[in-house]
């Protein structure tokens, strides 16, 4: 497990950024072997999409064949509602990028059979061949996508009823109104997220800072689903020094000792430029008489 430690807000976005940048290059996806990816909504992966779109932008990176996998989407929404975590994924992510709209998965909340639904999107997932990389954020109480405490550790993709903890942390998207927030949502398991080959969370901010804890001070623990990860092979936290409040300093001085060797990770940072370049000059045929 990688605990990434960052000043402030901007500079975890920007690493976790230039790590999905740097892992999509290397894997050299094409029309056969495409990059698979689980996202996910809210506020916290908001600065990581706005670079990984100048990226885009900038001609440093593709999303031509990658395939998504969204963590979520409420149940009873309408699929153009401006809350919906389609519309949220459409207008914060995918329009901006090359994406095709084929290869973008995200729960249908208002399917006629919402089990039938969610049973279907793990068969996706099968097809695609896994996810390579999920990306995650948590909430307060440590739950992942809608794995709200007490959830189990080896559920799959499912219908959940919200907590009202995430129901009043979300009416901040509903005007104000617990009347209007949904009261359920379909889901990724925490089984279904552990299935990826690797996991990346994102945790900003001193109100995670308690959840940030029990994810890595504590031992694994339903009622904190996040702490699951320590069991994963390849977990990466990343955070912003205001998530590390109620770690031990120590434990905080240990990660950021290691630093140094992390970032290499994400230093040099490549570009599909140099990929190109490196194509065009390998199908040049040598000089000959």
């Amino acid at each position: 497990m990688k605990l990434i430690i960052l000043e402030h807000y901007s500079q975890a976005s920007e690493w976790a950024a230039k790590y999905i940048r740097n892992r999509i290059i290397q894997f050299n996806p094409g029309p056969d072997k495409y990059f698979t990816m689980g996202l996910p909504t809210g506020s916290t992966p908001l600065g990581c999409y706005k670079k990984l779109i100048e990226y885009y932008k900038n001609g440093d990176l593709s999303f031509k064949y990658v395939k998504t996998f969204n963590m979520d989407e409420y149940v009873g929404l309408p699929r153009d509602h401006p809350e919906s975590y389609h519309s949220f994924m459409w207008n914060n992510f995918f329009k901006h990028i090359d994406i095709h709209p084929e290869n973008t998965h995200i729960l249908d909340g208002n399917a006629a059979d919402l089990q039938a639904e969610c049973d279907a999107f793990e068969q996706k997932i099968k097809a695609a061949g896994g996810i390579e990389l999920f990306v995650g954020g948590i909430g307060p109480d440590g739950h992942i996508a809608f794995n709200e405490p007490g959830s189990s550790l080896v559920s799959r993709t499912r219908v959940k009823t919200l907590a009202m903890d995430t129901i009043l942390a979300n009416a901040r998207f509903f005007d104000g109104d617990l009347a209007k927030v949904p009261t359920m949502a379909l889901t990724v398991g925490v089984g279904t997220v552990m299935d990826a080959r690797e996991v990346m969370i994102l945790i900003t901010g001193a109100h995670k800072a308690f959840a940030l804890y029990k994810a890595i001070e504590e031992g694994v623990n339903h009622m904190w689903t996040v702490s699951a990860f320590q069991q994963h092979p390849c977990t990466v936290f990343v955070c912003d020094e205001d998530a590390t409040l109620e770690l031990k300093v120590k434990t905080v001085k240990y990660f950021k000792g290691l630093m140094l060797v992390h970032n290499k990770l994400v230093d040099p940072l490549y570009s599909i430029k140099e990929k190109e370049i490196e194509k065009s000059q390998s199908s040049k045929k040598p000089y000959s008489d």
